[in-house]
């Protein structure tokens, strides 16, 4: 018995992204957009191009520059039985709505006793290394990780940009969307069928023995080319892309150190109090006896991210430093 041929077609991260929401707008009258030029301008990542055109100015709202009011709107929309998709600029923006995320948001199926879910998908861009200096270039989401009551998923391939969406929507409660600003221009094949996907579990994108390398969104390509250049020097990576940083799926994590003995983690975000250390700590907590080197993390610099190319590319996580440090826990 012989199987139809997988058919593809070529797209990027941003067309992926925006065939998501052009989906979940046909698919469920109750979905809308809503935010800071996503409807006559296209999205400050033209993300959103042509769908206002499509779908009309009750479905694409642009707002004012308010993040907290459109925020608050969202999840007054949620309450009442709608199903929004607010997109915020970049996370730097975010901190502006941070009230409404954490304490209305993230905490009103609590305090209402279980009665009042919130399901509201925000989404937003993160991450450095278009020189766009630091109110516009920073990882935050690992904060964002830190708060119950939320979701928070990293799409870092083109598979999972198309298909997150439309799982995130079917959550009861909110779900934050990171995005980040490198990937929009990444293309490749996309099956023509492609859809939902899981947004609970880790995915391992290479196998390995000797080394577990942990990284998620913009970092997963850095961390893909520095295994290939170990790979060359015949030290073999696995690497896993979390996509969900809460929860995080500790099973596939631990599975994998388990049998390669060793872990490098790579975030975009600071050091300090970052995702790459509660990932470092439950590894250790759960694998201490298993590990064969401490974990090591390769993080941004803990300066406000540079406008200048060179200091901004001298400030984040790069192939020689991911590198470096998987030699250091190897050897």
């Amino acid at each position: 018995m012989t199987t139809a041929p997988v058919t593809t077609t070529e797209t990027t991260y941003r067309e992926a992204l925006r065939e998501a929401l052009r989906e979940a707008l046909r698919e469920d009258d109750r979905v809308f957009l809503m935010g800071e030029d996503v409807g006559s301008y296209g999205g400050c990542f033209a993300v959103t191009l042509g769908l206002l055109e499509e779908f009309g100015p009750e479905r694409v709202r642009d707002t004012p520059l308010s993040e907290s009011t459109f925020v608050g709107a969202g999840i007054g929309a949620a309450l009442g039985g709608m199903r929004p998709i607010v997109e915020i600029m970049t996370v730097n923006f975010s901190m502006l709505a941070l009230d409404q995320i954490l304490n209305n948001a993230a905490t009103l199926l609590h305090m209402s006793g279980g009665q009042l879910n919130v399901p509201l998908v925000i989404r937003m861009t993160t991450g450095a290394g278009r020189q766009l200096a630091a109110q516009h270039s920073h990882s935050l989401e690992g904060w964002y990780a830190h708060i119950p009551g939320l979701k928070v998923i990293a799409p870092a391939t083109l598979e999972d940009a198309r298909g997150m969406l439309w799982t995130a929507l079917q959550d009861p409660d909110p779900v934050l969307l990171f995005e980040h600003g490198s990937l929009y221009n990444m293309s490749g094949a996309l099956a023509t069928g492609a859809g939902h996907v899981d947004i609970q579990r880790a995915a391992v994108r290479r196998p390995g023995r000797d080394l577990t390398l942990v990284s998620y969104g913009g970092s997963l390509s850095t961390s893909m080319t520095a295994a290939d250049e170990l790979s060359a020097g015949g030290i073999e990576v696995e690497v896993i892309d979390l996509r969900v940083l809460r929860p995080l799926d500790d099973a596939t994590i631990m599975e994998s150190v388990r049998r390669t003995h060793r872990a490098v983690v790579v975030d975009e975000g600071w050091r300090s109090g970052s995702l790459a250390a509660e990932v470092s700590a439950r590894i250790t907590e759960q694998c201490f006896f298993e590990l064969d080197a401490p974990v090591e993390r390769v993080c941004s610099a803990e300066v406000p991210m540079p406008y200048a190319k060179h200091l901004e590319e001298a400030a984040l996580p790069q192939v020689a430093t991911v590198v470096a440090a998987a030699r250091k826990v190897v050897s």
